[in-house]
């Protein structure tokens, strides 16, 4: 479904099923998007070919690990990792409502972007709910700064995302990205944008345990003096264009689509997760909003500048 303000929840129009291999762990996986009910939210069913499954809800009090990628655990030993990219695409088309059953404990790495997630999505479609559609608010600035990071959440009208980094590095340097979010403009300018490493560091991560799934299929891999990678970038700012695709992925943890600018320099899952747990530390920095129902059904190019910045629902572009 396309064209619509976004007045109700949705859900998928049918399960969606992928299969890939975990970055970090480079294990097989296997994920079924199921649709679900309104004010389910999204949740992990970690599949472990027992009769029962353990859920593990997609909200910033779950988060367990942040290094290289976003982990979510249960406290009881249950967990899941690299889910950045897979809610990345839920919430940039505007997903509300979906169990996602995972046989491993890495969402797969697929080509390290959210594209195949997006392709999967609309092939599938998306349905409208009942149920009311409720954004987290930012009613005021809440800033968090780690070692050399900083991020801010502060108030606006729609979901504004402005990222920027540094790496002393010729192939990327400083890149900064702006980009007033939405379903359209998280295809074109984000979705393909692939998680990206160095070769000096590889070793290193292998003996971690960590990137053993890593290949040039799935990474930018980024040598002494130019890009492993035979294609070469996707976009000329691959970099921080998938920084902020995490991002996106991360600010899905606050449990509902946000209407806040999202400023972050020099950040990545750390200091993202820092930011969403000063927002819900601080109660007078948020509240839920429910989405305003239009006396008509609006297509999206009719939809005035202040509405459209509010659309989280999908539509294609």
């Amino acid at each position: 479904m396309k064209g619509f303000i976004g007045a109700r929840q949705t859900t998928l129009a049918s399960e969606i099923s992928i299969t890939g291999t975990g970055v970090h762990s480079g294990a097989p996986v296997s994920i079924i998007l199921y649709p679900a009910d309104g004010d389910t939210g999204l949740r992990f069913l970690l599949s472990n070919g027992d009769a029962e499954s353990t859920e593990i809800t997609a909200d910033q009090r779950y988060v367990t690990g942040v290094t290289l990628c976003t982990v979510l655990g249960d406290g009881n030993g249950a967990s899941v990792a690299t889910v950045e990219h897979l809610l990345a695409a839920l919430r940039g088309l505007g997903v509300d409502n979906a169990l996602i059953e995972i046989d491993s404990q890495e969402v797969p790495i697929m080509d390290g972007s959210a594209a195949q997630f997006v392709e999967a999505i609309d092939e599938a479609g998306l349905v409208e709910l009942d149920a009311p559609r409720h954004y987290l608010k930012v009613l005021k600035s809440i800033g968090v700064e780690d070692g050399g990071a900083s991020g801010e959440l502060t108030p606006h009208n729609g979901f504004h995302l402005d990222v920027e980094i540094e790496f002393d590095c010729a192939m990327i340097g400083r890149q900064k990205i702006e980009i007033d979010l939405n379903p359209g403009s998280f295809r074109r300018e984000l979705s393909r944008a692939r998680t990206f490493g160095f070769m000096k560091d590889v070793e290193r991560l292998w003996a971690a345990g960590l990137a053993l799934g890593a290949s040039l299929e799935n990474t930018v891999a980024i040598g002494d003096d130019r890009i492993i990678n035979r294609e070469g970038l996707r976009y000329s700012d691959e970099f921080v264009r998938h920084k902020a695709l995490d991002a996106v992925g991360d600010l899905a943890l606050a449990g509902a689509p946000i209407l806040g600018s999202y400023r972050s320099r020099r950040g990545g899952h750390r200091l993202n997760s820092l930011v969403l747990k000063a927002l819900f530390a601080d109660a007078e920095a948020w509240t839920l909003v429910e989405a305003p129902r239009p006396f008509r059904e609006v297509r999206h190019a009719e939809l005035s500048h202040r509405l459209a910045a509010a659309n989280f629902a999908a539509e294609r572009s």
